[in-house]
């Protein structure tokens, strides 16, 4: 896919975003705006676990839907006044991980001028895929 983003400010400014958010608050930094993705870390600790010691499902889709948000919005016009809406997300978890960090990547499978469906992938540290997800989100605004 060609170079989707409209707006680029920065993994430093994207990141000035979180403190004070649930993806602050869980650990998420985001590392990465490639030219057709955006990339985020999350530790594996006592913020993310559930109570039986492993990576939380619900972390894990709180990953994929700070992404996807996040580059769905860099996909749209900065003068537009225009926002991304979680319409829906699934997602698949396919490996456990107990402890280090995950690494969410997103890529945009369709940008339309209503909606936009993303793709996540997260995985381990040894690159292992750990959930795959799906995000459907509306363009709202003028």
């Amino acid at each position: 896919m060609h170079d989707p983003f409209r707006q680029r400010p920065g993994v430093d400014a994207l990141n000035a975003l979180l403190p004070g958010t649930a993806p602050g608050n869980l650990g998420i930094v985001l590392t990465e705006h490639g030219p057709d993705f955006l990339r985020a870390t999350m530790p594996v600790d006592e913020r993310t676990k559930q109570p039986f010691g492993l990576l939380h499902g619900g972390a894990s889709v709180l990953l994929a839907e700070t992404l996807a948000s996040l580059g769905g919005y860099l996909c749209l016009a900065p003068d537009a006044g225009q926002q991304l809406a979680g319409l829906e997300i699934n997602a698949n978890h396919l490996k456990a991980v107990t402890e280090g960090e995950v690494t969410g990547t997103a890529r945009p499978i369709h940008l339309g001028r209503a909606t936009q469906v993303w793709e996540i992938r997260i995985e381990d540290a040894k690159g292992r895929l750990v959930c795959i997800s799906r995000m459907t989100g509306a363009v709202i605004g003028r």
